[in-house]
Formats: C-alpha cells, structure tokens, sequence
C-alpha cells in the first residue's frame, strides 16, 4: 500500500541531459507528461548536449501543455548539461533522469514522501532494467543494483545513480554541482555523491521511486560502456587527491566475491550463469580503462 502524498507537495525541477536519441527521449518525454504532479509545481529542463540534429520538434511534440524549456549546448558531457538545466530551475527540488529514462506516474509523489522526511537529503530512487531480453542491458542493472546493496544500509547511503537521484537546488549549489570535469556518462555521480557525504549532508534511498531504463547494449557498447568507467573512476580518484581526501582503498575479496555470486540469489543457475559471466567482463573492461586513464594521465605530465 503506498503512502499519502505530503499534504503540501514541494516544487520539482526536473533535468533531462541528451545526446543524439529523439526516439528514447521522445519516451522519456512522455513518461515525463504522465506524472502524477500538480503542473504548477513541475517544471522540466532538457538540455541537449550538442546532438547533431535539431531535438526541437520532439521536445515541442511530446512537452505539450507542460512547463517545459529545450536548452542547446555544444558537446561537453552529461556532467556539464545537468549543470546547466539547474541553472534555469525554479522550483526548490531539482531531480534528475536520462533520455533513455521513463519514470512511473508516482516517480515524484514518491519523493515528496521521501523529502517530508528528510528534507535536507539527497535522494536515490530505484531504476530497473526495461529491456530483459538484452542481456547487456541485465547484466549493466544487476551490476547498478548490487552496488546500491552494497554501499547502501539501513544506517548509511553512500552512491545513487544520476539518471533517478534528486536534492535540495541549495544544497545542490552548495557543493558546487556536478563537476565538469567528467565529460563522460561515468563517475561524476559518485563524485557528488561523496562531495555532498563530506558536506555532511543526510543521503537516503526511496525504492518506490521508480524509474524503468532502456538502455540498449550490444557486446561491443556493453564493454565500451564499462571500460569509460573505469576512465571515470580514475579521474574520480585524481579529483579526491586534488581535495587534500585520502586514498580510496581498493575493496575486499568479499566485495568481487559478491559481485560474481549476486546473480545467483536473483535468477535460475542459467541465466545467473550468464549475468555473472558479463559482470566478469565488465570489471575487466573497468579496469582496462582505469589503467588506460592512468597512462594517458602519466603522459599529459611528462609531456
């Protein structure tokens, strides 16, 4: 049974970042027109970021009759075009999906819940895989939900995605955004994740805060995908010891350990075979592009 709404229900400015996809953010768009939402309390921003062709018509087909604002900008990553949108917010809450995103019709009532409690927060709501007949698309999910199991508790939330997270525009503002200087779809989440924790602001996780992802993978993006966070989490790293922050630790055995044993609690032995097999791949592709991102970073000094 799902909670009342808040009796007073706080703004939401909502932040779609795009890129080259007016068929996914066509559906993006339209989940968007079906939320469960007093318009006068929802404005919604989409900044296309440097698409080579024109997203006009599709933002003023699909935003019809809703408060919405296309803003163009040239290609500097969804890190960048984010920043930008909150810059146009008017409302006190700005949360934040992909275009290949679609958020349930309850998607803000859910947060409103979540922000009467905590006000002050950063909020992480639930994505799931809406493509199960791509195994890619799977096995990326379980990779995302097997984080959010590990890193978050009862007690303690430490990492939320960027295409289903939203926050208070002040605080938001406060620890300086996202940083810009992650140009690629990896890592620049978990880095306001931790800027906002060292902030000492609350983090909490809202899983009726639904949003279904349509993010389709072939063998070849599913690898590209993974090793552009590995280059992520490198730069993640260097932006920590640039703070004065100590070295992030390498996890346990038991944290690999889980990772490949995940699928296992989740699916039949078969297609747990298959999800463990690709997260395998995954964390070789992450680490390959760590170490490339070392290198290229070794060179840019010496050169």
């Amino acid at each position: 049974m799902n909670e009342a709404p808040p009796v007073s229900l706080p703004g939401f400015t909502i932040v779609v970042p795009t890129h080259d996809r007016p068929t996914r953010l066509s559906q993006c768009l339209r989940a968007l027109s079906a939320l469960d939402y007093p318009r006068d309390k929802l404005q919604i921003v989409v900044v296309d970021d440097g698409s080579p062709s024109s997203l006009r018509e599709v933002v003023d087909r699909e935003g019809h009759g809703l408060d919405i604002e296309l803003i163009v900008q040239e290609n500097a990553g969804p890190a960048s075009a984010r920043n930008i949108g909150v810059e146009r917010a008017r409302h006190p809450y700005v949360a934040f999906t992909d275009d290949d995103c679609a958020p349930d019709p309850r998607w803000l009532l859910e947060l409103a819940v979540a922000f009467a409690e905590t006000p002050a927060a950063l909020i992480g709501g639930r994505t799931v895989n809406a493509l199960p007949k791509n195994p890619y698309a799977e096995a990326s999910q379980e990779l995302v939900s097997y984080l959010y199991e590990y890193f978050n508790t009862d007690d303690e939330a430490r990492f939320f995605t960027s295409n289903n997270m939203a926050l208070p525009i002040e605080g938001f503002r406060a620890v300086g955004g996202f940083s810009a200087s992650f140009p690629l779809a990896a890592a620049e989440d978990r880095d306001l994740c931790r800027r906002w924790s060292e902030a000492g602001s609350p983090m909490s996780y809202a899983p009726r805060a639904l949003v279904d992802h349509f993010h389709e993978l072939k063998l070849r993006s599913f690898t590209t995908q993974h090793f552009g966070y590995g280059r992520g989490a490198h730069g993640y790293h260097q932006r920590r010891a640039e703070r004065g922050e100590a070295r992030v630790r390498l996890e346990p055995m038991r944290f690999y350990t889980g990772l490949l044993s995940y699928p296992m609690r989740r699916h039949s032995p078969a297609k747990a075979f298959g999800i463990a097999v690709l997260m395998f791949v995954s964390q070789a592709a992450n680490a390959s592009g760590y170490f490339f991102e070392k290198a290229r970073a070794s060179k840019r000094k010496t050169s």
